[in-house]
Formats: C-alpha cells, sequence, structure tokens
C-alpha cells in the first residue's frame, strides 16, 4: 500500500489494494489511519460489485441507511446519487458535512464513481481542524461551549435533494431533522479539534437571536472553505473517495449540465459530537 498527497491541506490517494478482495485486518488498519492523517482518502480503479464495496464499507465502520432516500434493491445502505442530463441541481451540491441534523451524524462517507461526465463533476474538501486552528484565541474562547443548531430544511440544500426525493425517496422519512451540536468539536479519535457548521444545515446557534447568530455563521462559513483549507479530487471510473464527516466538509461542482453522473454513497455510524 502506497499513500500519495494530493495537496498540502488535506487529501492522498491510495494504490497499491484491489478491494475486490476483502481487507485482512492489518490493511483494514492503514486504511484507517490513512484517513485520519489525511481526513480523505482516495482509491482509484476499484471496479466493484455492491457487494464488495459494502465489505470495504464494513471493514471502515457500521453501515448505515440514508433518512431521506431509499437505498439499491438488496443493499439498502448502499444509495444512488445521480444527476441526469435533463436535471440542472445536483445531489448536495453546497458545502456540508453529512446529516450534521441527525443526533448521531455519520462518522465518513464513501462513494463509489460509477459513471462520470466527460468533463467536470469534481468534489472540493476542505480541512476543518485547519479552520478551527487559523481562527483567533478570541475567537476561539467565543465559540468554546456555543451550540449550532442544525436542520435538514435549509432551503438551499433542500433543492439539492428535491430531484432525488421525487424518483427515490423514502414514503416514511420525516419532513425535518433538528439537532444541536457544539460549534467547536473534538475528533473522539485524534482528540483535536475542528469547526463544526456548515452553511447547508446549520441555522442558528442556541441561545442567540437570529441576527445575532447570522454574522457570527456568515464569517464562519467564509473561513472554513478557504482555497488553502481544500483539496479537489477529479473522479475517474470506478474511484472511491472516503472521507472523515467529523472534521472535513465537501462540496460536488455542478458544472456538468447535460450529462449523466451516477456514483454509489455508503454512509457509516458516528457517534453524537463533543
Amino acid at each position: 500500500m502506497e499513500t500519495r498527497k494530493i495537496a498540502g491541506a488535506l487529501g492522498a490517494e491510495i494504490s497499491g489494494i484491489d478491494l475486490r478482495q476483502k481487507l485482512d485486518s492489518s490493511q483494514a488498519r492503514a486504511v484507517r489511519q490513512a484517513l485520519l492523517e489525511h481526513q480523505v482518502i482516495f482509491l482509484r480503479d476499484q471496479d466493484l460489485t455492491q457487494q464488495q464495496f459494502l465489505d470495504f464499507a464494513n471493514a471502515m465502520g457500521t453501515p448505515i441507511e440514508y433518512p431521506f432516500v431509499n437505498g439499491l434493491d438488496g443493499f439498502p445502505q448502499i444509495i444512488e446519487v445521480k444527476k441526469l442530463e435533463d436535471e440542472r441541481s445536483n445531489f448536495g451540491g453546497i458545502w456540508h458535512s453529512d446529516t450534521t441534523y441527525l443526533e448521531e451524524p455519520p462518522m465518513g462517507s464513501m462513494l463509489l464513481s460509477r459513471e462520470i461526465p466527460p468533463y467536470g463533476g469534481d468534489t472540493l474538501f476542505a480541512n476543518q481542524y485547519l479552520a478551527y486552528e487559523t481562527l483567533s484565541d478570541t475567537m476561539k474562547r467565543l465559540l468554546d461551549g456555543l451550540q449550532g443548531i442544525s436542520t435538514s430544511a435549509k432551503a438551499d440544500v433542500s433543492r439539492t435533494r428535491e430531484d432525488r426525493i421525487k424518483s427515490d425517496g423514502k414514503k416514511e422519512a420525516p419532513q425535518n431533522y433538528i439537532a444541536e451540536h457544539p460549534i467547536v468539536r473534538t475528533h473522539p479519535e485524534t482528540g483535536r479539534k475542528s469547526l463544526y457548521v456548515n452553511v447547508a444545515h446549520t441555522a442558528g446557534i442556541k441561545g442567540m437571536s437570529d441576527q445575532e447568530s447570522a454574522s457570527l455563521l456568515a464569517f464562519l462559513f467564509e473561513h472554513q472553505v478557504k482555497p488553502e483549507f481544500t483539496c479537489r479530487f477529479v473522479w475517474s471510473p470506478n474511484a472511491i473517495a472516503f472521507w472523515d464527516n467529523r472534521c472535513t466538509m465537501h462540496n460536488p461542482i455542478n458544472d456538468y449540465h447535460g450529462f449523466r453522473r451516477v456514483m454509489h454513497r455508503i454512509t457509516l455510524k458516528g457517534d453524537r459530537p463533543s
């Protein structure tokens, strides 16, 4: 197994592993350690069956179902993330950490590319350790102890789900999820602090008026995606991106209108942020 960084802030490509074969315990530990070190890892040329993809996910954590969209037949933990030729919005097309509106947001998520456009459709990732560590000491003290209010109903992100909910939505899914989490969370494995707000889901700050929280959140939303905190992944067929939702945000770029893009996604169970 070889690991090559793709940017200064975060992200690494892993080679020398064929996921068509189940990982042994030492390989699984090495991949998990690479995730903790680089926050998002990429594996190319992985032409996997659904079961092989799920086997990889099981080696990394506990796959869970996505709350709004049905999974594939026989594989409820695998959802199809797609944008069709005639659609204008892409699924999750905004900076975010996945489903922070859940009481226990996911530890990580992984995407496997099934069909990609001839150009475009790259994914950006942002290091939220750096986003926190580069704040002033005064700002860090201000944020200490504050709780962000996350909701699944913010308008911008709701629009990015509309096409998939129409075609693949769960009939029993609630209209809205709401959860409160620390604005600065401590990673349960590395012990490092990171910003844990995002423009897609964080709607306010507990104990503050909307006007008071709006300006503070606007600053954080802009700060946490500075170019020097990011990396950009150019997809190829049968590539996997696996990211740590606890300290990383992502943003799929919607720049391929008229073309089809189909990915399969698995989400891994997390814990309550602290």
